[in-house]
């Protein structure tokens, strides 16, 4: 049975109440604190690609190895006990083991997804108890709907897979896809508008969110709406997630013609879409920390490591790194490797604290190279 049943419409439903009642807050207890926005920010505040970083220590990222290649379109990466990396290819529905040393083998494939437009076998996130109950999650598009599956690693062979949330609304494009395990234990899970920008608005629907639930597709504690999978709102397209040293989360979204948004989340947040694009959306809405023209960022991933945000690029074809303040401030972005290596889709930090960065030129809209898609290694 579809999660989305009888009592899921009536908690999604309460929730449209509960927003209007009480605006983006929530007097329950946050695991993530509400940020105030500035307010002393231009209209659009945009990056900069040559601005140094002021001196803080840190260098240059570099590329230590090109770790895999002739890869079909790498979309989720998330990291085993051990450091080696299991990675999803979005149009073969296949899942792969990739050790450091480069070695890929085929853990299986999840035979449910349906590779169309942008959708297919997307986010991966291992299970924080993974050394006990060896289980791998997964966000795919079905031929009805985008969901959730979880399977148990078996040896070296995936197992057969069960449904953890479903009925999310799926479409040719804006799927989201991106699902990761938060500081707090839950399972966090992005959400496009499938291209009909008002499911954003709409709390009933899971599409245009941020969801956090549990290992087992409930509403997780401390949510906005107890009943409600519904974390944030009013989101296009997020492609990327990360924690900061102080637990905030961020988002990378994509934006329509104009701007690309950088978001440090919010509990109960709603982010605007499509009311407005980028910032500017007055107190009703939550504005970006930062915005890019779409042709520099179109990102999808986003890590975070050595005090930077670090957010990958497709039509930008670069990596931005950003720099985080301890009082939660996104400043002073620069580019780095524009256009060496294509449309770029996920950043991942590695347990050995290198950055792993997939390319996406096999998946329609880019040029790929006979080694493509790649896997880089970066020392950040």
């Amino acid at each position: 049975m579809s999660r989305v049943d009888g009592r899921w419409r009536a908690a999604l439903g309460s929730l449209a109440l509960t927003l209007a009642v009480s605006g983006c807050a929530s007097d329950s207890a946050e695991p993530i604190p509400r940020v105030t926005q500035p307010t002393d920010l231009p209209s659009q505040p945009t990056p900069s690609e040559t601005t140094p970083d002021p001196p803080t220590g840190a260098r240059d990222p570099e590329v230590v190895d090109v770790l895999a290649e002739r890869l079909e379109v790498p979309w989720g990466v998330d990291f085993l006990p051990d450091g080696a990396a299991v990675v999803t290819e979005r149009i073969s529905g296949r899942v792969l083991r990739v050790p450091p040393d480069g070695r890929v083998s085929v853990l299986g494939a999840i035979t449910a997804a349906v590779p169309q437009g942008e959708a297919g076998l997307l986010g991966t996130a291992v299970s924080p108890d993974f050394a006990t109950d060896r289980t791998l999650f997964f966000y795919l598009t079905t031929g009805s709907d985008n969901r959730v599956l979880r399977a148990r690693l078996e040896g070296s062979r995936l197992g057969a897979s069960s449904v953890v949330l479903d009925g999310i609304p799926a479409g040719f494009i804006h799927d989201g896809g991106r699902i990761a395990f938060g500081p707090d234990g839950h399972l966090y899970v992005t959400t496009g508008e499938t291209g009909n920008p008002e499911l954003a608005q709409d709390p009933a629907s899971l599409a245009g969110k941020i969801l956090r639930i549990t290992a087992d597709g409930e509403p997780a504690p401390g949510n906005p709406d107890p009943g409600s999978p519904v974390w944030s709102l009013g989101h296009r397209n997020v492609q990327g997630l990360a924690w900061d040293d102080e637990g905030r989360l961020w988002a990378s979204e994509f934006g329509d013609s104009a701007w690309d948004e950088l978001n440090l989340i919010e509990k109960g947040g709603n982010y605007g879409w499509p009311r407005v694009e980028g910032t500017g959306g007055g107190p009703d809405f939550v504005d970006p920390q930062l915005v890019w023209p779409v042709e520099q960022a179109s990102p999808s991933g986003l890590a975070y490591a050595g005090g930077h945000l670090w957010m990958a690029g497709l039509r930008g074809q670069r990596l931005w790194r950003i720099r985080v303040s301890a009082d939660g401030g996104a400043t002073r972005p620069q580019a780095y490797f524009t256009e060496e290596y294509g449309r770029l889709r996920t950043v991942a930090a590695a347990p050995d604290s290198l950055l792993w960065l997939t390319t996406s030129n096999r998946d329609g809209r880019g040029t790929p190279t006979p080694d493509d898609d790649r896997i880089i290694r970066v020392r950040p």
